[in-house]
């Protein structure tokens, strides 16, 4: 059985590497929503660009809520 600092440790660590896939997730969705828009109503490239800066906006709000959460086991660490 694993030891509760251990498996705080574990979450603290899968956190950590969520931050990074989720990322380049949000621009690689935000980026084929825009293409597919640019395609469909031949805009060229002002689709891609706004959705993908949007992409890159919804990205860096999931890092920030990563890490605030990672700051939340933290504070648990060091109450017990």
């Amino acid at each position: 059985m694993m030891k509760n600092k251990d498996s705080k440790q574990i979450r603290y660590w899968l956190n950590a590497g969520s931050i990074g896939i989720s990322f380049v997730a949000a621009i690689a969705i935000g980026t084929l929503i825009g293409f597919y828009l640019d395609k469909k109503f031949n805009s060229k490239p002002y689709c891609t660009i706004f959705f993908m800066i949007m992409g890159i906006a919804a990205g860096f709000k999931n890092m920030i809520y990563f890490i605030k959460r990672a700051n939340v086991y933290e504070d648990l660490d060091k109450k017990n």
